[in-house]
């Protein structure tokens, strides 16, 4: 199955190179939100977020992670250049990916947040910071 996968991002730029990649890695780019306004115009299509937390309305990103994951039930990750802003994390939240990243930096985590939301085996990106509750799910092999 194909995930559907929302971008939370205000740099255009970044925004559009990690839809590049999410494109290239077979899911499906539900659009580029800059706000938290745009952001939860999308909620209800999207199966994942990556969400960073100072946006064009503020410091939104932390409070649209939480509606997305506890009111959509979104699967949300953070990427910010700034991780300590979450403390020790957001409730229903998978973790953070610490900017700037690299191209397979972003595969990886986007690859083991999908496997999360389908139950699947995997095991985290050593640069993705796992919160606390986000137990991983690790292969036995």
């Amino acid at each position: 199955m194909t995930r559907k996968i929302l971008v939370v991002e205000d740099e255009i730029f970044v925004a559009t190179e990690i839809e590049h990649v999410v494109e290239e890695m077979g899911f499906t780019s539900i659009g580029i939100a800059p706000d938290e306004r745009s952001a939860l115009a999308l909620a209800s299509q999207a199966d994942v977020a990556l969400v960073d937390l100072n946006l064009n309305d503020g410091p939104t990103g932390i409070r649209i992670g939480e509606i997305l994951a506890q009111t959509h039930g979104v699967t949300v990750l953070f990427m910010t250049a700034n991780p300590s802003q979450l403390g020790s994390g957001v409730p229903g939240t998978v973790g953070v990916l610490p900017k700037p990243v690299t191209d397979q930096d972003l595969r990886a985590a986007v690859a083991y947040v999908v496997a999360r939301r389908d139950a699947d085996e995997a095991t985290p990106p050593q640069r993705l910071q796992l919160f606390n509750w986000a137990t991983p799910i690790v292969s036995a092999t």
